[in-house]
């Protein structure tokens, strides 16, 4: 609050750069934009969707204890508003976390909520590694039993001297046994341990922008770009191509065969080859089309 709007704007970009999740959440998901009838539905139950739609990223991708904020703590499986800001004060007021169970120090966070929660907080550097992987503390004792038996020290996990662990496992079912978990279990534990705390957004694709097309003035009708899409609506798609204003893939474009609905050849976040056919400088419209380039 003490800095000028435009220093402020560009921590603010940075820190998207950095962690585009714990910035994003900030923001209601409402006012993203999330269909072309978002206005003419149920705004509670709408609100309710794309609430748990987020609790869901966040659950997946994980946070770190030590530097998520409130924001972000507060999509976490069992952790209220209330919780999330005393996590953070806990914080402020002793300093970082260096084990996860340093949680039930935290006011109102009880052994229901630790037991949902704990899973998704990460602790870089802690007491215990386990604590930076996603294994639940509740399945400590086998993964460290599991370790032990191939030969390993729970150093190795942050060392990153587990890949190939689950070649290593000959027989799951017998592994489970003697481990006495479930199989599904022990698969969950030894993927993690493999690649510890990694994040899941790096699997995903990637769209390939041009460096030599950055505002509407580089288009060029014919140039074949790739884009993200990043609306569906009723009549076409609409698709980041990696300048200011999104391009229009109308419905008749998308493919050479009939289709009565965009969902049918495209979804939100998949990656399309498109080529440009018409850009309206006046009106900052771009349309695209992707017939004949996407198999």
């Amino acid at each position: 609050p003490n800095f000028d709007v435009g220093q402020r704007s560009a921590a603010s970009i940075a820190r998207r750069v950095q962690d585009p999740l714990a910035e994003l959440v900030k923001i209601d998901p409402k006012s993203i934009g999330v269909g072309q009838y978002q206005h003419d539905m149920n705004q509670k139950k709408l609100d309710e969707a794309l609430s748990g739609v987020v609790e869901d990223s966040v659950n997946k991708v994980g946070v770190d204890l030590n530097t998520a904020s409130a924001s972000l703590l507060e999509y976490i499986s069992g952790i209220s508003k209330a919780i999330a800001k005393n996590i953070v004060a806990y914080r402020e007021e002793n300093g970082q976390f260096t084990d996860r169970k340093e949680l039930l120090k935290v006011a109102k966070l009880g052994p229901k909520a630790f037991e949902q929660c704990a899973g998704f907080m990460r602790i870089s550097g802690g007491k215990n590694p386990l604590d930076a992987t996603s294994v639940h503390p509740e399945s400590y004792e086998a993964a460290s039993a599991l370790l032990s038996k191939l030969g390993y020290k729970p150093n190795d996990v942050v060392a990153g001297n587990l890949l190939g662990l689950s070649l290593q496992v000959k027989d799951y079912k017998k592994m489970a046994a003697e481990l006495g978990i479930g199989e599904i279990t022990l698969r969950d534990i030894v993927k993690e341990l493999e690649k510890p705390a990694r994040d899941p957004r790096d699997d995903m694709p990637k769209p390939i922008l041009r460096s030599d097309v950055l505002e509407m003035k580089d288009l060029k009708e014919g140039m074949v770009l790739k884009g993200t899409v990043r609306n569906v609506i009723d009549f076409g798609a609409f698709v980041d191509i990696g300048v200011h204003q999104d391009g229009l893939v109308h419905i008749s474009e998308m493919t050479e065969r009939f289709i009565k609905h965009p969902l049918e050849a495209v979804s939100v976040g998949d990656i399309v080859d498109v080529r440009v056919i018409g850009v309206d400088m006046k009106k900052k419209r771009i349309s695209l089309s992707m017939k004949g380039l996407n198999k």
